[in-house]
């Protein structure tokens, strides 16, 4: 069992820290929103601290699962950062998604500090990390990972390395190319299909079966027949990953016409006053569902 700190404990943060609880290892949180923190020691046990360098002394893993690359650096870096209580040979472990070129920033810092880093973004929303069936993407070198991965067992299903530092940004991203995608291909589908005046809950029923069948159509078909969109992955989160997904291609060369299209789309349902809504959401730019 290690000593642990998690910072940020969002709707994903929470449960992965609560996991880690409930598997025995030692943690410590922090998050800026101290209520959070004290509803977290109330719920799993464990210390809260009033800055990140309070909860990094004396961790052996500091999990961090923040909201984008500004709130990344406002809680590794300076003073109050986790990166200052951290103790040489301990390793940082970002689950955030974030930039490719953060994480090579920050693995660099980390370097000067004799620290360890891994970027490792999360899949699966937070469904998956309320049980422990999170799928993560790990960059980082093999050493850090043999270390990290038993830890983050405790609330994956899927863990994998997928080279050095930069490249489980990079998987997320290719995630998130997929998710955007599929998504509007199931809301043109859902559309189509009340046009054409089919059956459509029978309709996604077959072709679950078949060469259609993915993760999105099974979990989310229903609600966007239902326009039920309160829940789920925020669409203001998924601008935020597209931004980055382009902003890469930009750098790469990648060619992403859908993806592009797909972020429009989104801002879009933004306009609609949708910027919480589920990233299924994409059906009500369409035609609001009966």
């Amino acid at each position: 069992m290690a000593e642990v700190a998690f910072i940020g404990l969002g709707g994903m943060g929470f449960n992965m820290a609560g996991h880690l609880a409930c598997e025995g290892h030692s943690v410590r949180v922090y998050n800026r929103t101290a209520g959070k923190a004290e509803l977290w020691c109330d719920e799993f046990g464990g210390d809260a601290f009033a800055s990140p360098r309070e909860a990094a002394e004396g961790a052996e893993f500091v999990m961090v699962c923040v909201g984008n690359d500004d709130d990344l650096r406002t809680v590794l870096l300076g003073s109050d950062g986790a990166y200052a209580g951290m103790a040489p040979g301990s390793i940082l472990v970002d689950h955030t998604t974030a930039s490719a070129e953060l994480a090579r920033e920050l693995a660099t810092l980390a370097a000067e500090r004799e620290l360890g880093f891994l970027d490792a973004p999360v899949s699966g929303g937070q469904a998956g990390a309320e049980a422990g069936m999170l799928s993560v993407m790990v960059g980082g070198e093999q050493a850090f990972y043999d270390r990290a991965a038993p830890v983050i067992d405790s609330y994956a299903k899927m863990i994998r390395r997928m080279g050095p530092v930069g490249s489980g940004q990079l998987t997320k991203m290719v995630n998130q190319i997929c998710v955007g995608g599929l998504l509007q291909g199931l809301a043109e589908a859902l559309h189509f299909a009340q046009c054409a005046g089919l059956d459509v809950q029978g309709a996604m029923e077959v072709i679950s079966k078949g060469a259609a069948q993915s993760w999105q159509l099974e979990h989310r078909h229903q609600s966007m027949q239902e326009g039920k969109f309160d829940f789920g992955f925020a669409v203001d989160w998924m601008r935020k990953d597209l931004s980055i997904v382009l902003d890469e291609a930009q750098r790469n060369g990648a060619q992403l016409p859908v993806t592009a299209l797909v972020d429009q789309f989104y801002a879009e349902v933004q306009a609609m006053g949708g910027g919480r809504w589920d990233t299924s959401s994409l059906i009500a730019r369409l035609k609001k569902p009966a």
